[in-house]
């Protein structure tokens, strides 16, 4: 029997749904006065995105967090994206699914493309374990604002250190669709930064990062004159 609640509870999902389909198609992009660029100004700094990949236990969370510290002592604008955090709250709702997985990584990118608009040094820290979303995550930025960092240790290293004693819950089928257990991880085939974390420490990772950095130019800037008043000059 169809009551007054059911074809309530009907009507609503039936509007969120419409609701979904037609956000795309109204809404438009709004241009800002105030662009990437006056707020990369604003920062003195060039911004750009870190994109660190790897299996559990690789070392990302860690890298990253020492890497912003440098960063920051150095006076850039910085702002770590670790995949643990932001599923405490953006990605609360999502769980471990193949599916889930990609949307976690979509939002993700697209929080790093709006942090790296508002001028900021943005180093992301997720498993993130498809090639086809790190691709796609690459393909948001311009080419010269974006740095895929593989931070590569063998399973087995990573199954012997276990931070979080996930790696045993998901051996004794306590967890699911764990990556590097019963969940695919895909390597990076071409990464700009290669961080061999069973043979080198994590000050060392990071310096280089930091070297590679420098040779690119990508955390310098310089401020030059126009007829226009100040301008960001990176430099070259």
């Amino acid at each position: 029997m169809l009551t007054a609640a059911t074809s309530k509870n009907q009507t609503l999902e039936a509007e969120m749904i419409e609701f979904t389909l037609r956000r795309p198609a109204e809404t438009r992009l709004q241009v800002p006065d105030i662009n990437k660029d006056a707020r990369a100004l604003q920062k003195l700094q060039k911004p750009f995105c870190l994109w660190l990949t790897g299996l559990p236990g690789a070392g990302k969370s860690t890298i990253a967090n020492l890497l912003e510290k440098q960063l920051s002592a150095s006076g850039r604008h910085t702002y770590v994206l670790d995949g643990d955090n932001v599923r405490q709250g953006l990605s609360r709702d999502l769980g471990f699914s193949e599916a889930d997985r990609v949307e976690n990584i979509r939002r993700a990118m697209e929080v790093a493309c709006l942090f790296v608009d508002a001028g900021l040094v943005v180093i992301v820290s997720f498993i993130s374990p498809y090639r086809a979303e790190r691709d796609l995550a690459r393909s948001r930025f311009a080419p010269d604002e974006f740095v895929e960092v593989y931070v590569d240790a063998p399973l087995g290293e990573c199954e012997r250190r276990d931070p979080k004693g996930l790696y045993a819950k998901a051996r004794r089928g306590e967890l699911v669709n764990f990556t590097g257990i019963d969940s695919d991880y895909q390597p990076p085939e071409a990464p700009e930064i290669r961080l061999d974390t069973v043979a080198k420490s994590p000050d060392e990772c990071v310096d280089l990062i930091l070297s590679y950095l420098d040779s690119k130019a990508f955390h310098r800037a310089a401020v030059s004159e126009s007829t226009n008043g100040r301008s960001l000059r990176m430099a070259d």
